[in-house]
């Protein structure tokens, strides 16, 4: 059981998805701020690697658990997040069962101890509620364009019913919810091999293999540093919104221009393969960050070109080049 002292208790947090990429670093910026941080992962994508920096921290504790089952932690929790989820293609295609229960009855489980405490609870939801947008940029407003039984459905809508459901909490119960709408996102502690653009052209430049583009390279996405995504989390969390605010970086690339950056970046006349482009996979991606700047006071601030160099270090630490 965790008690509040005065010395050193500030805030008592539970978070989902500890172990993953985003989940680990919110972990190090609520430590840092000084609150108490229980850490829950059933480490299917997630790596108890991400968390080696905060063993044997005396206010975090991690628990293997998979909160699509009943959530049984000692403490009167302060706030919850739930950013449990397998967020890259190559994951969520592979377990879509498991995917779809994380947005469902994990999120119910997170609702239910946010519920039971009286506590915030935030949501980590993603721009893929937007689908494939026939609206650029894509603001909150806009409904989306999604395909509800394609591959990548079991992601999109398992995040929209989370969505959903986490509104019908706040309607039927007044719980406290945040919904962010994460666009992508990219820094140290990404997995290398998982099927997102970012380190699957940092794994292909560190081994001097050709970078491989799926369609013609005219699809765009925006890149938005780890960092700078979990300050707008901890913006959300202390905000009264209520409604889903998008966190991401407005500044659009096409694949091949970032491939170009890659390129420059590794000091490399790397080559480049187009390979056919996945079902569903959207053309067009870049937030309308509009109204995380007027309710938040945020908006990114790292250079791509920073971060990626940042992101460069740690796969070099993590996987040498051949």
């Amino acid at each position: 059981m965790y008690h509040r002292t005065l010395e050193y208790y500030e805030m008592l947090h539970l978070i989902s998805g500890a172990a993953g990429f985003i989940g680990s670093h919110l972990c190090d910026r609520l430590l840092e701020e000084g609150h108490t941080v229980i850490g829950l992962d059933n480490l299917i994508t997630g790596s108890r690697r991400n968390l080696a920096q905060l063993n044997g921290h005396p206010h975090f504790q991690f628990i293997e658990h998979d909160v699509t089952r009943p959530i049984e932690v000692p403490g009167t929790f302060d706030q919850v997040w739930h950013l449990a989820s397998l967020a890259s293609p190559k994951e969520y295609l592979a377990h879509a069962i498991e995917t779809l229960e994380s947005g469902s009855t994990g999120t119910r489980n997170m609702l239910e101890t946010a519920r039971r405490d009286g506590a915030r609870f935030l949501l980590t939801s993603t721009s893929e509620c937007y689908g494939d947008p026939l609206e650029h940029p894509q603001a909150e407003t806009y409904w989306g364009h999604v395909n509800p039984v394609g591959p990548r459905s079991c992601y999109d809508e398992s995040k929209r019913y989370a969505e959903a459901l986490t509104m019908a909490y706040h309607r039927s119960f007044g719980v406290r919810t945040n919904i962010a709408r994460i666009f992508n996102t990219y820094g140290p502690r990404m997995a290398l091999k998982d099927g997102r653009v970012v380190p699957a052209f940092l794994d292909q430049a560190l081994h001097g293999e050709p970078l491989t583009i799926f369609g013609d390279g005219t699809q765009t996405r925006s890149f938005c540093y780890v960092a700078d995504l979990v300050d707008g989390l901890v913006r959300l969390a202390a905000s009264d919104e209520r409604y889903p605010v998008n966190l991401g970086n407005p500044v659009e690339l096409t694949i091949l221009e970032f491939a170009e950056c890659i390129r420059r970046l590794m000091g490399s006349r790397l080559a480049i393969v187009f390979e056919p482009l996945p079902e569903d996979d959207p053309q067009k991606r870049r937030p309308d960050i509009a109204k995380a700047r007027r309710l938040l006071g945020w908006e990114p601030k790292v250079a791509l070109e920073d971060g990626l160099r940042d992101t460069v270090a740690y796969f070099k630490s993590v996987a040498p080049a051949a």
